[in-house]
């Protein structure tokens, strides 16, 4: 179990504190929802855990197969509801990989990408199309 401890410092920004490490993240409210949008928004935190996980447990997997994924981007966008409740509706994510087309690898780097733990708590309403780029 990880604790995150999160303090809200006033004019909708928040300072967040892991605890294992003590890295700190700040946030803010998005300029469309009356803030600043001087740091990540909690909802942009959705988005980058989507993208984050995707490459994480890739990486894993590609160690696993001596694999080496080093220069890999993933990018994520995510789409906010036009209604209320505002809300994710969708996170559509591309992923370029330093690989051949043909690598023996990919089918399951891209299963790995596509069943990452973050992939898999969010909810099935929320769009999440993942497209890979293979480009070695």
């Amino acid at each position: 179990m990880v604790k995150v401890d999160i303090k809200y410092t006033g004019n909708l920004h928040c300072d967040a504190t892991h605890g294992p490490s003590q890295s700190k993240l700040g946030t803010d409210a998005p300029t469309d929802n009356k803030g600043k949008g001087e740091a990540f928004s909690p909802t942009d935190l959705v988005a980058t855990a989507l993208g984050t996980c995707i490459s994480t447990t890739m990486g894993i997997k590609a160690e696993e197969l001596g694999v080496n994924l080093k220069g890999m981007t993933v990018s994520v966008q995510k789409e906010m509801s036009k209604n209320m409740p505002r809300r994710i509706v969708a996170l559509p994510s591309e992923v370029h990989i330093p690989l051949p087309a043909n690598s023996p690898h990919r089918e399951v780097l891209e299963q790995t990408a596509l069943n990452c733990p973050v992939h898999k708590s969010l909810p099935s309403e929320i769009n999440r199309p993942t497209k890979f780029f293979w480009e070695g």
